[in-house]
């Protein structure tokens, strides 16, 4: 089953947390994992090869998001027909790969989701709880970056009109939604990040970039459907 499908991780300073997610993927699957080194300044590029890991190393920082357009572009140069993305810092866990990938693998969704509602802090579930109201999406974890893709998702968002797009939740979600990709959510258990901390809900500052960013971008959307 996992012959035909991609592992993307993308990682920004990740040295310390990488090594460990790959490790337990190549435990637990016999896919093919991809690190998009998202220009990081510490050794995140030398551990993900070490621990047998193809690396895909950014000269400039593109965040999450461009980090994993460009691996989607780089799994469609290689044929792959299915697209799984897990962050580099612990939380997902490879022992639901199976349950991920496997309604996806069978043709009955487009996108799944690896929803968590469990985790966060209140900060979160405050954005979360407003963000699903602008945008009218109605997936319990808009944020999730653990998500299986089929070909037709994956062409759909490794081209132009997705490119402009900062953060993989509202936008991504709603350009699925606007051309008709269906999606569904599996629970999953989330652990505390190895190392670090996120980079959106950090400070209220960023909180506060983040939210009016999303909003306007969700609204958008929203009106265009």
């Amino acid at each position: 089953m996992f012959d035909s499908a991609i592992i993307l991780i993308p990682a920004h300073n990740e040295a310390l947390s990488v090594a460990a997610v790959i490790r337990e993927v190549s435990q637990r699957t016999n896919c093919h994992v991809v690190v998009i080194d998202d220009a990081s300044t510490d050794h995140t590029a030398t551990v993900a090869r070490k621990a047998g890991a193809t690396v895909l190393s950014l000269s400039v920082q593109l965040g999450a998001w461009g980090a994993l357009q460009t691996g989607m572009r780089f799994a469609l140069q290689r044929g792959y027909r299915f697209v799984i993305t897990m962050d580099a810092d612990g939380q997902h866990e490879a022992a639901d790969l199976s349950r991920l990938f496997t309604p996806v693998y069978d043709g009955q969704t487009d996108v799944c989701i690896g929803a968590c509602t469990r985790r966060g802090s209140r900060m979160r579930k405050i954005a979360w709880v407003f963000l699903k109201w602008v945008s009218g999406l109605s997936m319990d974890d808009i944020t999730s970056g653990f998500r299986a893709y089929n070909r037709k998702a994956l062409e759909l968002l490794s081209g132009r009109d997705a490119t402009l797009l900062e953060y993989q939740d509202i936008g991504v979600l709603a350009h699925l939604k606007r051309n008709n990709m269906s999606i569904n959510e599996i629970q999953v258990n989330m652990c505390p990040r190895l190392t670090g901390h996120s980079r959106v809900y950090s400070s209220w500052l960023m909180v506060a970039y983040y939210m009016v960013q999303a909003s306007i971008l969700g609204f958008s959307k929203r009106s265009n459907r």
